[in-house]
């Protein structure tokens, strides 16, 4: 029965993504950003389908079984506070500027270095992530419908690419109703079965009220608050983030729908560490991702059916977001110069975005096949982020501050730091480093965690330290009207020969200083 719930919600997102090809009509903006019309609620529903994926959901019931209800609920929490802050202090000015992707900021900000630093940076980034849900996906479907891993993840792969392809954001919006509706009822439904049936119990030193998860390091304090920082500012430069909140009706509205995500993660998805936690003592011993063993078990059925549902849903949904932002990034941020637009004109910018899916597809197939892991996939994306992306985001966004050798100088001290914790620290974010540990006498255990705060520390001081210093020589972008023109979707298919002006393009508003702005 659920194994045929898990392949009728497969058929039911790709009749939805299929049907959501009449709203594209041809146009490379309708197909990237859904023509910018997406109201508040819209967009905070697929803000929250990367909370609730398979990826992130899976590994957090893991965290809280096996380390306690603090290290699951950590997850949920980091993303949460990711969407209040990009509510109250990023949508707003992101959707004023009228920006199709990330890099295009990073190109405003920092000129074409900046541009193709963040292009490479996100990509490889969000590859991680994508691999992440493709593995969830896989196990999920291996486990309740009995197809083999390697099968699942080609399945999975190869309907999110199909109606992403015909569907665009679209799709998105279409998959992502189906999404809310669904999820509503399981997570709620599972958090009411726990309280109104079994009811909550946990481990000793494992509960909610045990704070010893968040004060003390030797019950993983340093871990789970790494967690809630590499999530909570991690989030607020991921593609697809930005992509749909570029997708929004208005300003104000891609504000409230941050605000909205927030609210929803937390009600929605923190409970779910309290049922991971009961579970843990319900199944003892179980071999096998925790989740999966209690829709299996104790939950009833129709309990089950509706929040494996929502978990496939989701994450189809964000590995469709992860395609459309990346493609796109692809088309008008990497490819860019004389020949490389000709060719798309020639081609046609939204078959060339299409095309590019293609091969991000067939990449993260190959590395969820090779990497076997789910949430920690989600922290580590969001982690290397916070090391290279974030500082430079934000202080450019919210001071004058916008060096582009502080850009990249900080991103290599940062992200080399980082790389370099990675591969000699034996734990990631308290599970054993099976993706790439170097065995050694300098770096313990104790390191995991603090390596985080101390990358992404280096990363924030080198970029003030530099970019403090560099005025006016090494920073693009100031004043306002010195501003790099922005490449649209629509902007980039201009023929390059056409003697035609440049089309107009709204020049970024004046940043201000922190200290005297009212957000």
């Amino acid at each position: 029965m659920i194994g045929a719930s898990i392949l009728l919600t497969v058929a039911v997102l790709l009749l939805l993504g299929f049907w959501s090809a009449r709203r594209v009509r041809g146009s490379a903006g309708n197909f990237t950003l859904a023509g910018r019309t997406l109201t508040a609620p819209i967009v905070a529903i697929l803000l929250m389908s990367q909370v609730i994926d398979s990826n992130a959901t899976v590994g957090a019931a893991d965290l809280s079984g096996g380390f306690g209800f603090w290290a699951g609920a950590a997850m949920p929490i980091g993303l949460a506070v990711s969407m209040l802050l990009l509510g109250l202090f990023v949508a707003k000015r992101v959707r004023a500027m009228e920006l199709s992707s990330l890099p295009s900021y990073f190109l405003q900000r920092f000129g074409r270095p900046g541009e193709l630093l963040c292009s490479v940076l996100a990509i490889v980034c969000f590859g991680i992530l994508m691999a992440g849900n493709l593995v969830a996906l896989g196990l999920l479907m291996e486990y309740f419908a009995g197809v083999p891993y390697w099968l699942s993840i080609v399945i999975v792969a190869g309907v999110a690419l199909a109606y992403t392809l015909v569907g665009g954001m679209f799709a998105s919006v279409y998959t992502g109703v189906f999404l809310m509706g669904v999820m509503t009822l399981g997570f709620v439904g599972l958090s009411l079965w726990m309280f109104m049936g079994p009811g909550y119990s946990a481990p000793e030193g494992l509960g909610v009220l045990d704070f010893e998860q968040l004060t003390q390091s030797s019950a993983g304090s340093v871990v789970n608050w790494a967690t809630i920082f590499a999530l909570g500012l991690g989030n607020l430069v991921a593609i697809d983030v930005f992509q749909r909140v570029s997708s929004s009706r208005s300003p104000g509205g891609a504000r409230a729908a941050g605000i909205m995500a927030a609210v929803g993660t937390v009600v929605l998805c923190v409970p779910l560490a309290a049922v991971a936690v009961t579970g843990a003592g319900l199944l003892g011993d179980f071999d096998g991702p925790l989740l999966f063993g209690l829709l299996t078990g104790p939950v009833p059925q129709p309990i089950a059916i509706t929040v494996i549902a929502a978990l496939v849903a989701a994450s189809l949904t964000t590995v469709s977001g992860i395609f459309l932002a990346s493609s796109s990034i692809i088309v008008t941020n990497i490819f860019t110069g004389a020949r490389a637009t000709a060719m798309i004109s020639r081609a046609g910018l939204l078959s060339a975005s299409r095309y590019a899916m293609v091969p991000v597809a067939v990449i993260g197939i190959i590395v969820a096949l090779r990497v076997n892991h789910t949430g920690i996939l989600l922290t580590l994306a969001f982690d290397l982020l916070c090391a290279s992306l974030v500082a430079p985001f934000l202080f450019s966004l919210w001071t004058r501050i916008a060096s582009t050798r502080a850009l990249m100088i900080s991103t290599v001290l940062g992200l080399g730091l980082r790389m370099v914790f990675f591969v000699l620290t034996p734990t990631i974010y308290g599970v054993d480093n099976t993706l790439l540990y170097l065995p050694n006498d300098v770096i313990g255990v104790e390191m995991d965690g603090w390596s985080t705060f101390v990358a992404a520390a280096v990363s924030a001081i080198a970029y003030l330290a530099i970019g403090m210093t560099d005025r006016p020589r090494h920073q693009v972008g100031l004043p306002a009207a010195t501003a790099m023109p922005v490449r649209s979707p629509e902007a980039a298919a201009a023929p390059v020969a056409a003697p035609a002006p440049a089309p107009a393009t709204e020049p970024m508003p004046e940043p201000v200083s922190a200290a005297t702005s009212s957000g």
